[in-house]
Parts: C-alpha cells; sequence; structure tokens
C-alpha cells in the first residue's frame, strides 16, 4: 500500500500542478496598466464590438434564408441568451478587475491549465476574427469600386490557386491592420477616441436607417401573399438565434478592459447592460426596418440594407449605408486588436506564456510587443487565408470561454473567501473591524458559556451541542440550516465548495450529453424511441439533481460589487445554450479545433508549467508552525513541521516538562 502511495506522488503532484489557483494578493486596483477608461468608453467599445458587419450582413441573410421576417423574434431570443453569459462576465469583471476576461477568470475558480487552453483559444478567435473582418472591410469597399483593386492585385502582384487560401494576397486587408496596430500602440485613450469617433458615425447611420426606413415600411410585406411573418416556423426562428446569438459576441472586450477602467466595479457591469441592450434594440429594430422596406424573398445576403434602399429609388442612401457599414467594421477590428493583446499580455504575466510579451512600455502604458507581433499575425492571416476558411473555425473557442465563465461564477459563488495573512495591511478599515469583530463575538460567546446554567438532563446538554454545531457550519459553501437534519451525514464531512465542484463538473457533463443525444441520436445514431427517451430521462435528472444540490449549499452574500442573479439557474442555461450551439458545430472545426489544443499543450508543457508564477510561489519556503501535544505523563511535545518544494513534510520535536505545560495555550499557532 506505501509503495503505491509513493507511486502515484508524482502523479498527484502533477495533477495539484495543472489545476493550481491563481492567488490575488494585494490591492488588486493597482496595474502597470493606466486607469483611465469612464463607463462611456467601456459602453462604446461594447457597442463597436458588437454591432459591426453583421448588422449590415447577418440580418439579411438570417431573414433569407432561415427564420423570415421573424429574425426580429430570432434576435430577441439570441439577445436573452447572451444576456445570460454576459451577466457571468460582468460580475467576473467587477469582483476581479484584472485584464485577461474569460482567462483570468478561469484562473481564479477552476485551475491553471484550463485557464491556459481557454486563453489560448481565445487568442486564435480572436486573432481569426480580426482578420476575418478586415477581409470583408477590404471586400466592402472594393466593391463600391466594382472591384478594382482585387482586379489590379490578380493582373498586376499575383494570384494562386490552392485550397483554403485566397485567390489573390488581400493586401489592402493586411495593411488596414497593421495601421490599426500601429494606433493601438500608442495607448489605450488614443484607442478610445478612434472607437468613440467610429461609434458615432456608425450609430448615426443607424439611426438614418431607422427613421427613414420606417417612412418607406410597407405593412404588405409581411401578408401571407408573401409567406407570412413566420414562414419556417418555430425551427427557423432556432436555427435564427443560434446564428444570430454570434452578432453578440463582442462584448467580452469590456470585461478585457476592467483593468484600465477608473471603477471597475461599477463601470463595469453599467457599460455591459447598456451596450448590451442598445445592439440587441439595434438589431431587432434593423430587422423589422429591412423586412417592411422590400418582401424578405427578395433581400440581398450580401448587402441588404444597400439593395433595399436602391430598390425603392433611393440609391444615394446606399451610400451612406457603406460609411456606416464600413465604421462600424471598423469598431469591431479596433475591440479585436484591443482586446487580443490583453490576453496575451495576463498569460506572459503570470509565466505562462513567453516574457517578453509581459512588457509594458512605461510611455503608452500599453503591452507594445503582444500588439505589435500580434497585430502582424493577424495580418499575414487577413494576407493569405479566404474570408469563408476563416469564418468557418469562429464561435468554438468563444463557446468554449462562456461556458467556463459561467461554470467558474457557480464555483466561486459557493467557494469560502481565502484570506491572506500577508494582505492585512492592504485591507479597508471596515475589513479589519469585521475581523477585529470576530474575536469579540466569540469572547461574548465564552462568557455567555461561562455563566452559570443548570441543565435538567443530559438530552439538554446535547441539544446546545447541536445547536453551536449547526451554527459554526453555516459557512459558504457548506449546506443550508433548513438541509442539515436531512443530509448531513450524506454531505456535512465534505470540505466547503467540494460538493458544488463536483456538481458543476456533473452538470457540464450532463449537458454535453443531453445536447449530444437531442443532436445526433435520431438521425446519425439512429436510436430506438425508447433507448433516446430514456436517455433524455437520465441527463435531464442529472442535470436537475445536480442544480438542486448546488442550490442547497450557502452561496455568498452581500458583496459590494454586482453578482449574477439566480445562480446557479442563470449560469446553468448559460451553459446549456453555449454546449447546445457548440454541438451544431461541423466536424472540421472540432478536427481543427483539437489540432490548436495538441500545439497549445505543447506551448504549456514545454513552457508555461515551468515558468508559472504560482508554480515558482509554491517554492517559496513556508512559515514554520508548532503544534503542542499533552503526553499522559503530564509533559508537552512541541511538533514544528515545515513545508518542503517537493511536498513533504519535515518534523522535528522536543520535549517540554510539565511546569511549563501551562504556557501551551499561549505558545500554539504560528511562529
Amino acid at each position: 500500500m506505501a509503495t503505491c502511495s509513493r507511486g502515484c506522488a508524482p502523479a498527484v503532484r502533477l495533477c495539484q500542478r495543472l489545476n493550481r489557483l491563481k492567488t490575488l494578493d494585494g490591492d488588486m486596483m493597482e496595474t502597470s496598466l493606466k486607469r483611465c477608461l469612464s463607463t462611456l468608453d467601456l459602453t462604446l467599445m461594447g457597442v463597436g464590438g458588437m454591432v459591426g458587419s453583421g448588422l449590415y450582413v447577418l440580418t439579411g441573410t438570417v431573414a433569407k434564408d432561415t427564420a423570415g421576417p421573424a429574425v426580429i423574434i430570432s434576435f430577441i431570443f439570441a439577445g436573452i441568451a447572451s444576456l445570460l453569459a454576459a451577466f457571468c462576465y460582468a460580475e467576473f469583471g467587477a469582483r476581479i478587475p484584472k485584464t485577461g476576461s474569460a482567462y483570468m477568470f478561469t484562473y481564479v475558480s477552476v485551475g491553471e491549465v484550463w485557464a491556459f487552453l481557454i486563453g489560448w483559444n481565445v487568442i486564435l478567435e480572436n486573432m481569426i476574427g480580426g482578420a476575418a473582418v478586415a477581409r470583408a472591410w477590404s471586400g466592402y469597399l472594393d466593391s463600391i469600386f466594382n472591384h478594382a483593386i482585387q482586379n489590379f492585385t490578380e493582373t498586376h502582384i499575383m494570384q494562386w490557386n490552392v485550397p483554403l487560401i485566397a485567390h489573390y494576397p488581400d493586401l489592402l486587408a493586411a495593411g488596414i491592420l497593421v495601421v490599426a496596430s500601429v494606433f493601438i500602440s500608442f495607448g489605450v485613450q488614443v484607442s478610445s477616441y478612434l472607437n468613440h469617433i467610429f461609434s458615432t458615425i456608425s450609430m448615426g447611420v443607424i439611426a438614418f436607417i431607422l427613421v427613414f426606413g420606417f417612412v418607406l415600411a410597407d405593412p404588405t410585406n409581411w401578408n401571407q401573399e408573401h409567406g407570412g411573418f413566420a414562414p419556417y416556423g418555430m425551427s427557423g426562428i432556432l436555427a435564427g438565434s443560434a446564428t444570430c446569438f454570434y452578432a453578440f459576441v463582442g462584448f467580452d472586450v469590456i470585461a478585457s478592459s476592467s483593468e484600465e477602467a477608473k471603477n471597475p466595479q461599477k463601470a463595469i457591469p453599467i457599460a455591459t447592460a447598456i451596450s448590451l441592450g442598445m445592439a440587441a434594440t439595434a438589431y431587432i429594430l434593423v430587422s423589422c426596418v429591412l423586412t417592411l422596406m422590400v418582401p424578405w424573398r427578395t433581400l440581398d445576403p450580401n448587402s441588404a440594407l444597400a439593395d433595399a434602399f436602391f430598390r425603392r429609388g433611393y440609391s444615394w442612401a446606399g451610400i451612406i449605408v457603406a460609411v456606416g457599414s464600413i465604421c462600424a467594421m471598423n469598431t469591431v477590428l479596433l475591440c479585436n486588436l484591443f482586446s487580443l493583446p490583453r490576453i496575451v499580455y495576463a498569460m506572459a504575466e503570470d509565466g505562462l506564456f513567453f516574457s517578453i510579451f509581459a512588457r509594458v512600455n512605461p510611455v503608452t502604458k500599453v503591452p507594445v510587443n503582444a500588439i505589435l507581433v500580434f497585430g502582424v499575425l493577424m495580418a499575414c492571416m487577413a494576407l493569405i487565408f479566404d474570408l469563408e476558411a476563416l469564418v468557418q473555425f469562429l464561435s468554438i473557442g468563444t463557446l468554449l470561454a462562456y461556458t467556463f465563465v459561467a461554470a467558474s461564477v457557480i464555483v466561486l459563488r459557493f467557494q469560502p473567501e481565502k484570506t491572506n495573512s500577508k494582505d492585512t495591511s492592504t485591507k479597508s478599515p471596515d475589513a479589519k473591524a469585521e475581523v477585529c469583530a470576530a474575536p469579540s463575538e466569540a469572547q461574548t460567546i465564552t462568557e455567555d458559556a461561562e455563566e452559570p446554567k443548570q441543565y435538567e438532563s443530559f438530552s439538554d446538554k446535547l441539544q446546545l451541542v447541536e445547536r453551536q454545531k449547526t451554527r459554526e457550519r453555516r459557512g459558504v459553501g457548506q449546506l443550508r440550516a433548513y438541509w442539515e437534519p436531512y443530509l448531513d451525514r450524506l454531505l456535512g464531512d465534505c470540505e466547503p465548495g467540494e460538493v458544488v465542484a463536483f456538481c458543476v463538473m456533473t452538470l457540464i457533463v450532463s449537458s454535453v450529453s443531453l445536447c449530444a443525444v437531442l443532436e445526433f441520436g435520431n438521425e446519425q445514431l439512429q436510436f430506438p424511441v425508447w433507448c433516446f427517451t430514456m436517455l433524455l430521462v437520465i441527463f435531464t435528472l442529472a442535470f436537475t439533481l445536480s442544480l438542486a444540490l448546488i442550490w442547497i449549499h450557502e452561496p455568498q452574500r452581500n458583496r459590494q460589487t454586482f453578482q449574477v442573479p439566480l445562480v446557479p439557474l442563470t449560469p446553468a442555461a448559460s451553459i446549456l445554450f453555449n454546449v447546445f450551439l457548440m454541438m451544431k458545430l461541423s466536424l472540421l472545426t472540432w478536427i481543427r479545433f483539437t489540432v490548436w489544443i495538441a500545439i497549445g499543450l505543447l506551448v504549456y508543457f514545454g513552457y508555461g508549467i515551468w515558468h508559472s508564477k504560482e508554480g515558482l510561489r509554491e517554492l517559496q519556503p513556508k512559515d514554520m508552525a508548532a503544534r503542542y501535544v499533552v503526553l499522559p505523563s503530564g509533559s508537552l511535545v512541541e511538533t514544528v513541521q515545515s513545508i518542503q518544494p517537493d511536498g513533504q513534510v519535515v518534523t522535528s520535536a522536543h520535549q517540554i516538562s510539565s511546569s511549563d505545560a501551562s504556557a501551551a495555550p499561549e505558545a500554539s499557532g504560528k511562529r
């Protein structure tokens, strides 16, 4: 048995290293970046990240091919689903005002290797997203000039015919990315000013589209002769919602900017709510205008709004729409280039990525190396790859990040706060007062207990002990008082938060299983009806039971920052929806995702695990602790323990005479 334990020790230590959590020491408002972003700046960043080319392209595509005029309802459903994920990001952004977004949130609650993989995938998502937007921006501008840029490049520069590679190098897309990267490297205020300009123009164009579009609206375009309001039924509406959901994925730029916000505790939740509300309103109203102006069957998926004004006899309005589209794509481009280097910086700052990217320019207060290097890499992708090949890989990393952030909210909500003695000096006076209040309260209880009291029987004493035991157990992550008599024997011996963490894992597994059965059970796997129904019931019960077990534990209360409402229901609904969307992705996307994960694991095990600051923290010497044991002879034994870097405990002991026994209570504790 001892041999087995020694053989398993390396594997246990490896698992501990992979799942170690990030320690947040000191004042979380301290940063090497510049805190200068207001609530307005963050709101416009969120709007710019969400209201991009999708407003001018996605609305027409979904309306014509998927949902018809009921695309309005699709955007409503998609907005509600996005709100679930946005709530989770808002809580973390306010509670942990550090850059890194989903990577940071996963690191402090789930574990190191999971955080690295989330950050690794978000990096790829942002690179592909920026390159795809740059290609769309170039193609849209080229179409205004009758494809003169493409024809000149193919004729006078070069062209190639290679699968997954563009037919010609898109120099315009690569050039705009390099120029935007240079501007962003000048500092966060420059990025914010540029975003203000483009967002203001974009919102002005949207206001023009709504006002002029409602003037030209014809309600007969929703009549049955044109197919009606919902020609594809509820299935079309739900399929449209799955597509429209990706129009709202840009709100995470707000959480990525939390380390540069002046007052992140208030600004992050407010900016997230306002920007998501504005984006949803814009998508819903523009969809309404578009399907009322012209019959939905005749929409042009590539330029629906401009074509609608042209067909109504207002070709000049198409120029205004084109200007708004280019400005909207500029804001999305800026948001991608803004958030990507900060995720890289956060990973490098923690030692999980190359340290060169953790350097911050002392003048501009931004990670210039990360901005320029990844801006050039993004430009190379836009130069070489085709837009369709880029778009096929989008979304899987974002959905995975949303899932882990939602799970992290549940884990952290039911996890006791870890206090660090080194942080006592940084605590606020109120916090110190709370710490000082605890001994006073204990002293009061002791004094009350010392008062002479008469107990009629031994059962009265047992009841008193049980009441004190119940009072002690009502901590965060432990069973609620109401459920202790029923479940204490089963769950009472678990550490605080341990049952919740297990239930979150069960929640994710049951969500994946349930969505897989729903998506593949009938067609690909061809389950019999009884088997299909039985699996649905089993996985639904597992999902529901996990939620119930989480709910019967005590959560953290009375926090000063924003908290997600209806936990664990809200994050669980977000997890279920994100997993459902991931199941709808193509097999090729999953293969590419697996390859990228394998490359990320090579980087982590080759560099990150050896340079992790949390790993270096574990190697630092620990405080020595002394314990005193009373021997039958009446003397004391002092046991001194010190934790060594390899996890072994070195113990030394010496005996104290019985005359020193009275000093034991005063001497016990940390040395």
